[in-house]
């Protein structure tokens, strides 16, 4: 099964419209009213979708790796700086993780792009 992917408010839409361009799984917080959430809000909205958190913001990923010390339940966080990851290779190793992994592979646990 493959990997279906939730964006965080702040990524370009240009890397979730290549996405779905290639066909991955992919909905944002902003369409799915969760836009506003605090960042363990949207982590927690993330994990009852059972999709895998897209994420350029620092913030998200202390929270995500503060739930992993903790040993709390999460489906993961995909995480890019987004002053180190061109738009087009990201949306490449995205694609990746989205098609060629299983949800197993990043349950509570962070992966950094690029891979």
């Amino acid at each position: 099964m493959t990997i279906a992917l939730y964006m965080d408010h702040n990524v370009p839409q240009a890397i979730t419209d290549s996405l779905r361009l290639r066909g991955a799984d992919v909905i944002t917080a902003f369409e799915d009213g969760a836009h506003e959430l605090e960042d363990s809000q949207l982590l927690e909205r993330a994990t009852q979708l059972k999709r895998a958190l897209f994420t350029q913001d620092d913030d998200l990923l202390a929270e995500a790796a503060q739930r992993q010390r903790k040993g709390e339940k999460f489906c993961g966080v995909i995480y890019a700086h987004q002053l180190n990851l061109s738009i087009g290779a990201c949306v490449k190793n995205l694609e990746l993780i989205a098609k060629a992994g299983k949800m197993a592979d990043i349950e509570n646990s962070i992966a950094y792009l690029p891979l």
